[in-house]
């Protein structure tokens, strides 16, 4: 039996990858955005790949629209197998330059979409004891950077939520699985999309990996749900583990990189709206893709990513990234 699957944040980047890697192995997918354009192409997609889909346009922070979503799918598709939360939306700006209001959207959408989700999922999965959530996480939920308050809040908050259900799940011997894949900087379409007060156009901090590189970490942590978490890119690892063992370096190097590495000066910020309130995909020629405008940069493989399951090499990967993250923030903070 073909699984069913469903994918918010379906219509570009990371999710749109996502929903092509499940086709391909022909698996039924309900698609969620909030752009009729994306998800038009994207249902397209996974079609032309043997799979079936169906395009919903959904406003993740709504929970009746998702629950709405969940039941449209299961009445196309049957029993949802594999739910996977992936939906975003950001602001890139310091923190006292960002309104209430854009920070509680921020915060409705790439917080309070994955309760939304996993909470839908749940209600159906927990009475079958059968089912696996993927939480589509991020190296900044570990680490916070600046100009990016609401979103590393709302990643932060995706680890604690996410690391309390697991343990409940734990407690009643469930079969029901829920796990967090963390990411890197990855080259969506979203920095081209996001609402932005900055001089520059936004970007990854580099390292950026292509999303199909993230899309094959999702699939893998779907098929292997065991795991609390699945680190992608060695700069995740460095991150994370140069968080935990000097913070305080960590603070001072990202306080003098960080504005500079997240934006391209020599190339003019597409929009300044955003699409915090409404897609930007939404007519038939704003199809995006999966890629955003960093092909030239970004990685198509992460070889730390292809060595997750294998516990020694992790540990390895693990240590020579903290080598290596430590040198270069010492280098940097020298020559200050």
């Amino acid at each position: 039996m073909p699984e069913t699957v469903v994918i918010t944040g379906a219509s570009a980047g990371i999710g749109r990858a996502t929903a092509r890697l499940f086709a391909e192995r022909g698996a039924h997918i309900a698609l969620l955005a909030r752009g009729e354009a994306g998800l038009d192409a994207a249902a397209a997609e996974v079609e032309e790949l043997g799979g079936r889909a169906l395009a919903l346009p959904v406003d993740v922070a709504d929970p009746d629209q998702v629950e709405k979503a969940a039941e449209a799918a299961e009445a196309a598709f049957g029993p949802i197998d594999v739910w996977v939360n992936v939906a975003f939306t950001s602001v890139f700006a310091p923190f006292d330059e960002i309104s209430a209001e854009e920070f509680r959207r921020v915060t409705e959408v790439s917080y309070l979409g994955f309760v939304h989700g996993t909470h839908t999922a749940l209600a159906r999965m927990l009475p079958r004891d059968r089912g696996t959530i993927v939480q589509v996480g991020s190296a900044l939920g570990e680490r916070s950077i600046p100009l990016q308050s609401a979103y590393c809040g709302a990643k932060h908050a995706v680890n604690g939520f996410t690391s309390s259900v697991r343990t409940e799940l734990l407690h009643n011997k469930s079969h029901v699985r829920i796990t967090v894949v963390q990411m890197p900087a990855v080259n969506t379409p979203q920095f081209s999309w996001v609402r932005s007060r900055l001089s520059g156009h936004p970007q990854p901090v580099p390292p950026i990996y292509q999303p199909e590189v993230a899309a094959r970490a999702v699939l893998f942590a779907a098929d292997h749900p065991r795991r609390k978490q699945y680190y992608v890119g060695a700069s995740t690892v460095a991150t994370v583990w140069a968080n935990r063992f000097v913070p305080a370096l960590l603070d001072r190097y990202l306080a003098r990189t960080g504005y500079g590495s997240q934006q391209r000066e020599d190339i003019a910020p597409e929009t300044s709206r955003g699409n915090l309130w409404q897609p930007l995909d939404q007519a038939p020629q704003d199809d995006h893709g999966a890629h955003g405008i960093f092909d030239d940069q970004a990685h198509s493989r992460s070889y730390q990513a292809m060595t997750a399951h294998h516990p020694v090499l992790t540990t390895g990967t693990a240590l020579g990234a903290l080598a290596a993250a430590g040198w270069a923030a010492r280098r940097s903070l020298k020559k200050t």
